[in-house]
């Protein structure tokens, strides 16, 4: 059953809940990219991880699927969406980035939102900052002037070319370039983590647990990312995890998240 919850800039935000009734050791799982709450990856890591006895919440990003927003959807604006569904589910918990949703978690621990921990599946870090903020730049000046195809193909543009020529090719393929107004929050995000590990200042603005993994079969610079991180905060393991083409292994992963999240106390913000 879909809940809801509430934010303080008037969003509502609907998520699965999955796992105990009567609680238990809490993590938020954080989608990346176009990823929404029922895509059979992210719920069978729920479902697999909520039969270890895990409580497992997994919220629609604002803009996509249940989770309809409006206007701009910044990266502040959507941090407030994922305090909304904690506050709703005990308070604090990990919080489980894939993708860019690991930058997403990363600014809200720095935001003082109750994080116990961070567990980050292939953080895309790894390129220099001025690189990152440039291309975020043109993307913002695509979604904001209406190119909304443009601004999808550019938030692409990096990746394995077959992945866009699959999009494109797809009958989805109008539906996934209008949801590309939700990207802004990803690209804010980034931008800030790129910018952040490069001049160490997360290691003064994040202080919980991280975990970074990445796929036993993947792109180098998930590898570097991994590492980047370690280097600037000092609460970081790196393991590689059964995965491939930035996806990962349902059970695999749900197994990592269930000891990652047991071996994370309760935050101490």
């Amino acid at each position: 059953m879909t809940e809801l919850a509430t934010s303080t800039r008037g969003d509502r935000v609907a998520y699965d809940r999955y796992g105990p009734a009567d609680g238990g050791p809490t993590a938020v799982l954080v989608a990346g990219a176009g990823s929404l709450r029922g895509d059979d990856g992210i719920a069978t890591t729920a479902r697999v991880a909520a039969d270890a006895g895990v409580t497992v919440l997994v919220p629609d990003r604002l803009g996509r699927g249940e989770s309809a927003a409006e206007g701009r959807l910044d990266l502040d604006r959507e941090v407030e969406g994922l305090r909304a569904v904690l506050a709703a589910e005990g308070g604090h918990g990990v919080l489980c980035g894939h993708s860019s949703g690991c930058s997403i978690s990363l600014y809200a621990a720095a935001q003082g939102l109750a994080v116990d921990g961070l567990l980050l599946w292939e953080a895309p870090v790894a390129a220099p900052a001025s690189q990152t903020a440039g291309w975020v730049d043109e993307l913002e000046r695509r979604i904001d002037a209406g190119e909304l195809e443009a601004a999808q193909e550019w938030y692409m543009k990096d990746m394995p070319p077959e992945w866009l020529a699959g999009a494109k090719a797809s009958p989805a393929w109008p539906v996934i370039y209008a949801g590309v107004v939700s990207l802004r929050a990803d690209g804010q995000s980034l931008r800030w983590a790129t910018a952040g590990l490069e001049s160490g200042a997360l290691r003064e603005q994040v202080d919980v647990p991280v975990l970074a993994t990445y796929g036993t079969s993947t792109f180098p610079a998930m590898v570097e990312a991994a590492e980047r991180i370690r280097t600037v905060l000092p609460q970081t393991e790196v393991r590689e995890v059964s995965g491939a083409h930035h996806v990962w292994d349902a059970t695999a992963f749900a197994s990592v998240l269930t000891g990652f999240v047991r071996s994370c106390g309760p935050t101490r913000r």
